[in-house]
């Protein structure tokens, strides 16, 4: 693979310039805001998960700005990559500190989201033509759903949140996959609400788990102090 190779992946993209995707560009300030606020909240916490997640998010932003401007297959890896980050430390703490279980058990739950990941999107993109990369995503918000079902009699008020950042990314899937489709319709496609959303989105999970762990309305549980 040649990593210094220019792809011409998004509808808004018609060269090889650096601000040729002005909008898919500058719309990943959401992911830096998102990490922003969030540090805000997380102020004197000792939550090292918690304040990992809001670097991973900020790395999110620059690297998807590296891929909407230099558009090299490079560039591509530092998008893909820390999304990829995220999700598996966000199931390793939902797994520990939500679901409640032991840290191997966490572990192995990471693990196992390769395998499901791909049987999932598999089955999608056999029932779903075209779907593509989506169907990956589409996993995940389906993982997310399985947290909220499985938490909802203990801690109905993280089941709500989870629930919550579920449907958010699915609107913001939506967006994603009709960009090239409406791209004769809308020039500048619909790529960019994608970075919206999923900025308010990803801010939303770190937040729903920081309430869980302080035991805030987030959990419906006072008991639900977790680690400290």
């Amino acid at each position: 693979m040649d990593l210094g190779q220019q792809v011409i992946a998004y509808c808004e993209r018609g060269d090889f310039g650096f601000w040729a995707e002005p909008l898919n560009a500058v719309t990943n300030a959401s992911f830096l805001i998102a990490a922003g606020v969030m540090a805000w909240r997380l102020r004197g916490a000792r939550l090292p998960i918690a304040w990992a997640l809001v670097g991973i998010l900020a790395a999110i932003g620059v690297g998807s700005f590296l891929w909407h401007t230099f558009a090299t297959r490079w560039a591509g890896l530092a998008d893909v990559l820390p999304i990829l980050l995220f999700i598996l430390l966000y199931i390793f703490a939902a797994t520990r500190d939500l679901v409640g279980l032991r840290w191997p058990w966490a572990v192995l739950a990471v693990v196992l989201f390769f395998p499901y990941a791909t049987l999932v999107a598999g089955g999608l993109g056999r029932l779903v033509p075209g779907i593509g990369a989506n169907a990956a995503y589409l996993s995940v918000a389906l993982l997310i759903l399985g947290y909220a079902l499985y938490l909802g009699p203990r801690a109905p008020a993280t089941a709500r949140g989870l629930s919550i950042g579920a449907g958010i990314l699915a609107v913001s899937l939506t967006f994603r996959a009709l960009d090239g489709p409406l791209c004769g319709v809308v020039p500048v496609g619909t790529h960019f609400l994608w970075h919206v959303l999923n900025g308010i989105m990803l801010g939303w999970m770190i937040e729903v788990y920081l309430r869980h762990l302080r035991g805030g309305p987030a959990s419906g549980s006072r008991a639900a102090k977790g680690p400290q």
